[in-house]
């Protein structure tokens, strides 16, 4: 299965990469495993969000920025109000990051 890399910018993502550098430095893991460390958090992120994640999100703001480049779309809209089943939330800004989940199965 392909994955984009897109979650390793994410919270968890980041914080999974720099904990594998710290134990790649101190000679705890291979640089080797690492990389298949981020490999299967690429796989599982795609399918825990693919299975397990039902609710939908309607978003309205302010475009301020789009680009389109190998073949994924980013959005920046600001004063934004992102509504849910569970309520909603304005915020200042939030950037969308949208790929063609057929690519992933070539």
């Amino acid at each position: 299965m392909a994955t984009f890399e897109l979650y390793r910018r994410s919270t968890i993502g980041m914080c999974l990469t720099e904990t594998l550098d710290q134990m790649v430095s101190s000679g705890i893991l291979t640089p080797e495993l690492a990389i298949q460390v981020l490999i299967q958090f690429d796989k599982s992120m795609t399918e825990a969000l693919e299975s397990e994640v039902k609710s939908k999100v309607s978003i309205k703001g302010h475009l301020h920025t789009y680009r389109f480049c190998d073949n994924v779309w980013t959005f920046i809209l600001q004063n934004a109000q992102l509504k849910s089943e569970e309520g909603q939330e304005t915020v200042d800004s939030v950037k969308i990051v949208a790929c063609d989940s057929k690519l992933l199965t070539q």
